[in-house]
């Protein structure tokens, strides 16, 4: 089945970047990664997951306002992964990061976190 692995983050001051990673692996319907929408959310305690970016096959972008401007969802086919890099970061990203895919149903990663904080 579909294992998706997230890595990158960490700790950085408010202002600062990270670059997080999500790689996929386990596709069963012979589809290449390229044709599968990669998604990041993120998650603060007590709060629900909330959507972060998105980026399609063809590489068509979408994402929260709270992020535009800010952060920017990318993918390399050749290597399975897609990427969400973070710019400009603040205390109020501060959560753990999941991606998730979607084949037959909804896969998510085991999470990243990221704490923005002096």
């Amino acid at each position: 089945q579909v294992q998706l692995v997230e890595s990158g983050g960490g700790l950085v001051q408010p202002g600062g970047s990270l670059k997080l990673s999500c790689t996929a692996s386990g596709f069963t319907l012979g589809f290449a990664f390229s044709t599968y929408a990669m998604s990041w959310y993120r998650q603060t305690p007590g709060l629900q997951r909330e959507f972060v970016a998105s980026i399609s096959g063809r590489e068509n972008t979408v994402y929260a306002d709270s992020v535009k401007g800010r952060f920017t969802i990318s993918r390399d086919n050749a290597k399975n992964t897609a990427y969400l890099q973070m710019d400009n970061l603040n205390s109020n990203d501060t959560a753990v990061y999941y991606c998730k895919t979607w084949e037959r149903r909804d896969y998510w990663g085991q999470g990243t976190q990221v704490t923005v904080s002096s």
